[in-house]
């Protein structure tokens, strides 16, 4: 997802699709915007207010642009293993992985959630703009493998509550055990009357679930979700709250943090791909190199010393000189002071006095750890 402050707006002209949830937005009176081809609500009225609701009680998300893919046969696991950097053929049915789909030379093509529903069975799910290469991608690499891929993502609708209520909520309409579902795991069951696929992953730094269900379910679920919540503070949450939060959260962006010009190791992410797997993966040469020898540019927390916002595409500067660019930026709800991401060069990290150039300021920054935020466990 590109930045939504640079990249977002309400869209007059580009004939784009909609997720079943359309009708729902716009009755809730929704900022409407063309993100990734699709009609997807920006925000509902405040995107503070929103961003606050899922950090202190819950929030309701259409996910439903995104993409599920499924690659199922005997050899589903080591297809994968070859497909992608991580180490899929070991994931216990019922668990899920973060990790990324990369060219030959170890760009990003699309990082990635993997769920693992049975012994030969995977599901993959990926980023809205990038599904479709990534099916062409995976059924390309297959081959040679007992394993077949089959992009579904038009049969899916993806609702997403998350939040410290999230839990709670969602208990009142499930069949599902939650207290035993664990974080990065998938389990099916029926939620609000509606079979469904319940996985415990999140996009936001919070605890959260989210639901995959056929597309005729979506309205049915949403109401549900909306009418169970109501009085534990859950509101709707559009694209601006989620990627406030998941800035936050530390969890980069594709399209800003990554790339097909990004390596994991240029994001700090290097702990994803699995050397140690059996077999060759696509990109594996390059990836050694990068591993061996290290990287120019680190991917690094800046928090603003001033009210002034570093955004996307920013110059990072040390004394006048750019050193850096900001990936993502925004003000913190949770801080209360200007955040951002940044690739900065390693030789002035270790020597400080960091600043963001906006519009001719040079805005003084600190580097600080990722995440900005970490939630209550």
């Amino acid at each position: 997802m590109p930045d939504v402050k640079r990249s977002i707006r309400p869209s007059e002209v580009r004939m784009s699709r909609s997720t079943p949830l359309r009708g729902v937005h716009e009755s809730l009176g929704a900022t409407l915007t063309d993100f990734a081809g699709w009609q997807m609500p920006l925000r509902y009225g405040s995107e503070s207010a929103e961003h606050n609701a899922v950090r202190t009680a819950a929030g309701l998300f259409d996910l439903s642009h995104m993409g599920e893919i499924f690659v199922v046969g005997a050899q589903a696991g080591e297809a994968l293993d070859r497909a992608l950097v991580g180490h899929l053929s070991v994931l216990a049915p019922g668990r899920a992985r973060y990790t990324m789909i990369v060219n030959e030379t170890g760009g990003i093509l699309d990082d990635l959630i993997v769920y693992r529903l049975d012994e030969d069975r995977y599901m993959v799910v990926a980023n809205a703009s990038n599904y479709a290469l990534v099916a062409r991608e995976l059924a390309d690499r297959v081959r040679g493998h007992n394993a077949r891929v089959t992009d579904r993502s038009d049969e899916y609708a993806l609702v997403a509550v998350q939040g410290p209520r999230a839990a709670g909520i969602l208990a009142a309409l499930t069949d599902a055990d939650l207290d035993d579902l664990k974080y990065y795991a998938i389990v099916p069951g029926v939620v609000a009357g509606a079979p469904a696929l319940i996985a415990r992953t999140g996009y936001t730094g919070e605890d959260g679930f989210e639901l995959f269900v056929a597309n005729e379910h979506a309205v049915p679920l949403w109401n549900a979700l909306a009418e169970a919540g109501k009085d534990a503070g859950l509101v709707p949450a559009g694209l601006s709250a989620r990627d406030t939060l998941r800035l936050e959260a530390g969890m980069p962006l594709y399209g800003n943090e990554l790339s097909a010009a990004i390596t994991p190791f240029d994001a700090g992410l290097g702990r994803v791909v699995r050397f140690d797997k059996p077999g060759d993966f696509v990109g594996k040469a390059a990836l050694e190199r990068a591993a061996e020898n290290g990287t120019r540019r680190r991917l690094v927390g800046l928090a603003a010393l001033g009210r002034r916002v570093p955004r996307h595409g920013y110059p990072v500067t040390r004394e006048g000189a750019v050193v850096g660019e900001v990936t993502s930026g925004a003000p913190s709800q949770s801080l209360g002071r200007p955040i951002a991401m940044a690739y900065v060069d390693e030789g002035a990290l270790d020597k400080g006095g960091l600043a963001v150039d906006i519009r001719g300021s040079q805005e003084p920054v600190d580097v600080v750890d990722l995440p900005f935020y970490r939630r209550s466990k």
